[in-house]
């Protein structure tokens, strides 16, 4: 396949001297946008004289040698960059196009370009970000998983980091509610990271989208995941954390959710667990306490039109048994076994009422023999 044939498939191609511009390393996106601004065209400045760059008076030495490095990139290197793109269905959203997510446009210093597989987040729905701990507790792990399937049981867009622990079990809530979420990388996007999130990695695609502002092979390097958080909470109309230590990234996404004007809320936890030092703390400072799914978007006022569509009044009848059990299933998942105990049904006639309820949509199965209520509605 030619160069020229690469850089035309996809809905969006990547044009080979924007992957080179957007990719230019020790540049940050306000830089990049800045140059942008005196560089509209980037061949021309792929194309711009060394000796022009040096004359730039705010770019510092070390931008400077950086850009002049970059420079030096032979134009093959940009046409197979741009066929690989290509190949691995990747897109790139720069700061000025209509599609480049508004949210993030907005903050301090936004990314300049995002590479991306699957889709960006839609404007016309609430994000929410679920962030935490790689080492959670089960715990915590439960509750990451019930609230990205709760938010995205009614439409909200759940954003995390793919992480291990909080990140991926939010992202897995969400996937098993068949809503949208969105993975933001601290690496490329066709770099699978960590690799135990293989299915995840293959999923996520298919449902919402993978973003990095690195290029694709950029290797998962841990001065780039801090500066990840931000376009989490950056994306985001809200930021939950789920677990947290007393220093850990996830604090640093809540630190960026405050100066970017976004809403933090905390899962609280046990007094004197060092999982939950960090969230505990964060409520002590005047986070939101996060208690359900349908408190936290009663709470957050531009979501209040969002539940009274979701909700549209709609009755469901529910027969005695189906009540009972109904009753027993809150928005923490519960196990077959807990209702087992708490309804004293045969376990053959509680899976038929479970599954009933499921049809209904009263009940959402998070894992196996694991359900919660996905948000309050109106039963006869």
């Amino acid at each position: 396949m030619m160069a020229k044939e690469c850089t035309e498939l996809g809905t969006k191609p990547v044009c080979k001297y924007e992957y080179w511009f957007a990719g230019i390393p020790s540049l940050s996106g306000k830089k990049k946008i800045r140059l942008k601004s005196q560089f509209p065209d980037p061949e021309e400045f792929y194309r711009l004289p060394i000796g022009h760059i040096q004359q730039i008076p705010w770019l510092t030495e070390r931008e400077k040698k950086a850009v002049a490095a970059a420079k030096g990139t032979p134009e093959h290197k940009l046409d197979a960059q741009a066929c690989y793109c290509a190949e691995k269905g990747i897109k790139l959203a720069i700061w000025q196009d209509p599609g480049y997510p508004k949210r993030l446009r907005d903050i301090y210093s936004p990314p300049y370009g995002l590479f991306y597989r699957g889709s960006l987040p839609p404007e016309d729905a609430p994000a929410v970000a679920i962030v935490g701990a790689r080492g959670c507790s089960h715990y915590g792990k439960q509750m990451a998983r019930a609230i990205g399937c709760g938010l995205a049981s009614q439409g909200v867009s759940v954003i995390s980091g793919m992480a291990l622990g909080i990140d991926g079990a939010g992202h897995q809530g969400a996937l098993q509610a068949g809503g949208r979420t969105y993975g933001v990388f601290g690496c490329g996007v066709d770099v699978c990271y960590p690799a135990a999130h293989r299915e995840l990695y293959g999923a996520i695609p298919k449902m919402g989208g993978l973003l990095s502002e690195y290029q694709p092979r950029s290797k998962p390097l841990a001065m780039f995941f801090p500066q990840r958080n931000r376009i989490i909470s950056g994306l985001s109309d809200a930021v939950i954390v789920v677990e947290a230590r007393e220093k850990s990234g996830a604090l640093i996404t809540a630190d960026f959710a405050l100066e970017q004007g976004r809403e933090v809320y905390a899962v609280p936890g046990r007094a004197g667990d060092p999982s939950s030092q960090g969230t505990n703390r964060l409520i002590q400072q005047g986070a939101g306490i996060f208690l359900s799914v349908g408190d936290f978007l009663k709470e957050m006022g531009i979501f209040a039109d969002f539940v009274e569509d979701s909700a549209g009044n709609q009755k469901f009848s529910l027969e005695k048994s189906e009540r009972l059990v109904y009753s027993c299933v809150d928005l923490s998942p519960k196990s077959l076994d807990g209702l087992l105990a708490e309804t004293s049904l045969p376990l053959g006639e509680l899976i038929e009422i479970l599954e009933s309820l499921r049809e209904k949509g009263c009940i959402l199965e998070v894992y196996k023999n694991y359900y919660i209520r996905p948000e309050p509605s109106g039963f006869a």
